[in-house]
């Protein structure tokens, strides 16, 4: 069976847009390669007239549907697959993929699952604190200066998914825990390992980064996390077992 990517399952979202024309620009170039879905998290200004000048008429429906949404989490909540575009390398955001990569692994994944692609401010990009909710981390590939335009990131983004046609029949990616799922369970990690000592509550986010990432490269379906989060409760159970006993002076059992 000949298929590529299913772009109805791929969403754009841009993170704290500053300038209207650059959405409009971002909206002209979903529209070129057939992505239909925007969602804008705390946008700076939003002035429809100049994101529809922009645009041009031809994008009427994009821009009607536009979404937009004060909560990061809460934007992501439904989607089982989320990317991060960044031009800054470092220990702490390895970029993972390049854009042909990331359309070829998105052949398999959009056929069961919710894709959001996320773009930083015009002027800083991603923080670290938006990549965290990240599986994976695309790069474009540029000469010395790295830094593009946000449309310009968008439209070679969307131009690699729009070519991105293989043969599937033998692939099967299926649904993936979402993000509200993941997020739950991450918070629950949090408390177990610090509760025992495996993570400094001073600073627990630099553990926690490499617990995400180890994660991301296996994304987990749902009954994964609901195995992850049943482990958290015994240990949480035993461990309040062991301080109870310990009180009175005895050893802790199991049930």
């Amino acid at each position: 069976m000949e298929s590529g990517v299913k772009r109805e399952n791929i969403s754009i979202i841009l993170i704290e847009p500053q300038i209207p024309e650059n959405i409009g620009a971002v909206v002209r170039a979903m529209n070129n390669m057939g992505i239909q879905r925007l969602i804008l998290f705390k946008p700076k200004r939003y002035d429809i007239e100049c994101i529809a000048r922009v645009a041009t008429v031809h994008s009427t429906n994009i821009i009607e549907n536009i979404e937009i949404y004060n909560d990061l989490g809460e934007a992501l909540g439904t989607f089982q697959y989320v990317v991060g575009t960044t031009a800054r390398l470092g220990a702490m955001r390895p970029a993972l993929v390049t854009p042909k990569s990331l359309a070829g692994n998105l052949v398999s994944i959009t056929q069961k699952n919710r894709v959001a692609i996320l773009f930083g401010p015009e002027d800083r990009g991603l923080s670290n604190d938006h990549l965290r909710f990240c599986h994976t981390i695309v790069t474009i590939p540029a000469s010395k200066f790295s830094s593009l335009n946000i449309a310009q990131a968008v439209m070679i983004i969307c131009y690699e998914i729009f070519q991105a046609n293989r043969e599937i029949s033998d692939v099967n990616v299926p649904r993936l825990a979402n993000s509200f799922e993941l997020e739950g369970m991450y918070n629950h990690l949090n408390d177990i390992l610090t509760k025992i000592g495996f993570l400094n509550p001073q600073n627990p986010e630099r553990w926690m980064l490499n617990i995400r990432r180890f994660f991301s490269r296996i994304p987990l379906q749902a009954v994964e996390v609901r195995v992850i989060r049943g482990i958290c409760r015994q240990i949480d159970w035993y461990v309040n077992q062991a301080l109870e006993t310990a009180s009175h002076g005895k050893q802790p059992y199991s049930r």
